[in-house]
């Protein structure tokens, strides 16, 4: 899970890594724009797919034909993050997508299910039809919110929830499938603390598979479904640890310091990835399954920019794939390993803006 809009308000407050001018590369088809920046040598055809509000998440179907993604664009009638559908090659300058989450409350994390013709998302409608509050920063520090309130949901396209997956107290969501099509990995404090749990595909089954102090997050299966990569934060000090479970009891998490994590699909051989310091987080794992594609702004003096970097599964060969000065984030790489979304602030006017943008991947 994660707020564009609130993070974004955190980066107008601080101020940016000085970085030279970029240059852009000319398009390589006639229609496409112009995008790609020189040193970006992964991306061809760039193509910006949403122009307004922030935009994020989006995940590809099983058969890649679609995508599933949230936005609070307000110029398509919502307060908040709601889901939203696409056809691949769809672009929204003018138009609104099709919305399949219930437009209460608020949504996030939306993932195909293996039919193709249904989604999962984490929603609070069931406890409120009105947006919940967003708190931007707590002590001076900057903060997520964990509503207690967020329950995993199936839905058909057409926005019918055909399914509750969990009812259990407290925070449940940042649910995403296996490719093999049997297993969901999420987010849930039902512990008493941020952990990783699986089940079935229709809720059952339910499995904790980490137990660290700490926020587990954002997991995501390895192409042949034995791994999974997370984001996760880990207090060492009592210092660290008091402010850390202080902020739990809040509904809160403070994101500023996290590292990447890997482990088996049960959550055996858990080990760190990265220790670069930072805020590394929403890692992809690359259509090979020996690679990781993340975002950081471990480079950054003072919080941003955020820029997406690749890096082999035993930790080695980092390299920086986007070189943009603002915010590069939610890599996805399309089941056939074709298309890369993610999104981005680059071609925003200079505004707060986060949309979404495909390429065509080049190894």
């Amino acid at each position: 899970m994660f707020r564009t809009a609130t993070f974004l308000l955190l980066l107008s407050l601080v101020a940016c890594k000085q970085q030279s001018k970029t240059t852009v590369v000319e398009p390589q088809v006639k229609d496409s724009i112009p995008l790609v920046y020189a040193e970006e040598k992964h991306f061809k055809n760039l193509r910006q797919v949403t122009f307004g509000g922030d935009n994020a998440e989006a995940y590809w179907s099983f058969d890649d034909e679609m995508l599933v993604f949230q936005s609070n664009f307000g110029d398509w009638g919502v307060g908040c993050d709601q889901i939203f559908t696409m056809d691949r090659g769809a672009i929204f300058e003018t138009k609104k997508p099709p919305m399949v989450s219930t437009g209460m409350g608020r949504t996030t994390c939306s993932y195909f299910m293996p039919d193709n013709k249904h989604i999962l998302y984490g929603s609070t409608h069931l406890a409120d039809k009105e947006c919940p509050e967003v708190p931007l920063r707590k002590n001076g520090k900057y903060v997520w919110p964990v509503y207690d309130t967020f329950d995993i949901f199936v839905a058909d396209l057409e926005g019918n929830i055909v399914q509750q997956l969990t009812d259990e107290p407290g925070y449940d969501a940042e649910a995403t499938v296996s490719p093999k099509g049997d297993k969901i990995v999420f987010t849930s404090d039902r512990s008493g603390d941020l952990e990783l749990y699986t089940m079935d595909l229709d809720g059952s089954n339910v499995k904790q598979i980490t137990n660290e102090l700490g926020y587990d997050g954002g997991a995501f299966f390895s192409p042949d479904g034995t791994k999974l990569i997370f984001r996760a934060s880990r207090p060492k000090t009592e210092e660290e640890i008091k402010e850390y479970k202080d902020l739990l009891r809040q509904g809160l998490v403070q994101p500023t310091e996290m590292e990447l994590f890997i482990c088996n699909a049960d959550g055996s051989d858990l080990r760190q990835l990265t220790f670069l310091g930072n805020a590394n987080w929403c890692p992809f794992f690359h259509p090979s399954g020996e690679k990781v594609l993340f975002s950081s702004n471990f480079e950054a003096e003072r919080g941003f920019p955020f820029n997406l970097y690749l890096i082999d599964i035993d930790g080695k060969n980092l390299e920086r794939v986007t070189h943009g000065e603002t915010f590069d984030a939610f890599p996805v790489f399309s089941n056939n390993g074709k298309f890369l979304a993610f999104s981005s602030n680059r071609n925003n006017g200079g505004n707060r803006d986060t949309n979404l943008f495909i390429a065509e991947w080049v190894d």
